[in-house]
């Protein structure tokens, strides 16, 4: 059952593939803005995955973060999700990011609960 309080935390260490230069998000040998936010999702994904209806998956629909501080390549980054809200299919996540205990971005990301099978069929063009 999908509660309000279910939290994962998943961790990356930042690799040359991870990084603005090679993601064409900046250029700068650092920690991509949006490997940051993919393992927010990934961490929010994560979070409710048990507890979900069986052919169920959850879709990412919008995520709004800071990122406050550069990590090095070589760095362990983590992110943990919280569920805040269960609005029907709509789950509404707390995100952080952190490199040890400093915090290096945080926002918030949007999730639906969807039929995995309807999904793939509506995602033929």
């Amino acid at each position: 059952m999908l509660e309000k309080g279910l939290t994962h935390t998943s961790t990356l260490t930042v690799t040359d593939q991870l990084t603005a230069i090679t993601l064409g998000s900046g250029d700068m040998a650092v920690l991509a803005t949006p490997a940051m936010m993919a393992l927010m999702e990934n961490a929010a994904m994560l979070a409710v995955a048990p507890h979900l209806p069986e052919g169920s998956t959850t879709v990412g629909g919008q995520i709004s973060s800071s990122h406050l501080r550069p990590s090095l390549t070589g760095a362990c980054v983590t992110a943990t999700a919280t569920l805040e809200r269960v609005d029907g299919r709509k789950l509404y996540f707390h995100v952080e990011a952190r490199q040890g205990d400093t915090l290096i971005g945080e926002g918030t990301h949007l999730r639906f609960v969807v039929d995995r099978t309807r999904f793939m069929e509506n995602a033929k063009l």
